[in-house]
């Protein structure tokens, strides 16, 4: 998949700037710096894990808007004049850098006051198409081919959410982020903050439990999304080499993962649920397997398996244990 990369013009930041002046110096000063008088912090998050992040953290005291609609596949979005708008108005811009190239750069041409960059707020790995264990790194294919999302660009896997431990570690920083720009609501920031870490906590010892002991620690998907799962809870993820999600994989792609689902007893070929399962169930046919969705949770939709983030992935534990054999 190539990201589409739409440039902001001159003029549609210039019409946005002109727009939001005046929210920027109201609703910034009012809400940022004396948040006791009733207004909210305005947050403007790239896509769901963001949005998550800053809805379970800010609590009453933040109104949060989403770049990216329920359902839509957030590496394609492309930046609206009404969006750009959004982003200068906005007191507090939460994003993933590297992820949505189009939102990077209206990001760097905003005058929001506040950007956190969850990438910057734990650390960022190497991922190629086998990913896991303790021998996670650089897979020979990466260098012939990109996995669909543009990260060429840094070489860095920015699907940190889907790894409870470093998704806890976002959280925390967003916290203080948040905090720092509405000092009056601190307290309950810090307190939200908690909350959540605990909570994810609590799904990282299910992971871990859950995933223990199984039959096979070998999974295969249509991308390289879950490398840190893997990582974490000490699986194999093999993704097909190099083409998104939607593509027919290369002859050779098939046959040797085949040859790995029969070695490694895979039964499963996962998809996702905002793009076609039209790969998984060719790779599936042709080498005798079945297919199921692992949800790299980037949007929550009605064909999602739970309401939020929690609900998914305990929803992703339990495919993961059924195509593993968990014990």
């Amino acid at each position: 998949m190539n990201v589409r990369r739409r440039l902001i013009s001159g003029t549609a930041v210039t019409a946005a700037t002109v727009l939001g002046l005046g929210t920027l110096s109201a609703c910034s000063d009012s809400t940022a710096a004396d948040g006791a008088g009733g207004g909210r912090l305005d947050v403007v998050s790239s896509f769901y894990p963001m949005q998550y992040l800053a809805e379970q953290i800010g609590g009453d005291h933040v109104a949060v808007h989403s770049l990216t609609e329920p359902g839509q596949e957030p590496h394609d979005l492309e930046i609206s004049a009404r969006q750009t708008a959004q982003l200068q108005e906005a007191d507090v811009v939460l994003y993933l850098k590297n992820l949505q190239p189009a939102v990077d750069d209206a990001v760097a041409q905003s005058g929001t006051r506040t950007k956190i960059d969850a990438a910057s707020l734990t650390s960022l790995e190497e991922h190629g198409t086998e990913v896991g264990g303790h021998a996670a790194g650089h897979d020979e294919h990466e260098d012939e081919h990109d996995d669909g999302h543009g990260h060429e660009e840094s070489g860095k896997d920015p699907h940190i959410w889907l790894d409870p431990v470093k998704y806890a570690e976002v959280a925390e920083g967003v916290g203080k982020a948040l905090a720092k720009a509405d000092p009056n609501h601190a307290a309950d920031y810090r307190k939200n903050t908690a909350d959540l870490v605990k909570r994810l906590g609590d799904l990282d010892t299910r992971f871990e439990d859950g995933l223990r002991n199984t039959s096979t620690k070998v999974f295969i998907t249509t991308h390289a999304a879950f490398g840190y799962l893997a990582e974490r809870y000490g699986l194999t993820e093999e993704a097909i080499n190099g083409l998104d999600p939607e593509s027919e994989p290369s002859a050779k792609r098939v046959k040797d993962l085949a040859g790995t689902a029969e070695a490694d007893g895979v039964s499963t070929i996962f998809y996702e649920t905002l793009v076609s399962d039209r790969t998984a169930k060719t790779l599936a046919k042709d080498s005798g397997l079945r297919t199921d969705v692992l949800d790299p949770i980037e949007g929550i939709t009605d064909k999602s398996r739970g309401d939020d983030y929690i609900q998914v992935m305990d929803a992703n534990l339990k495919a993961l244990q059924t195509a593993l054999g968990a014990k």
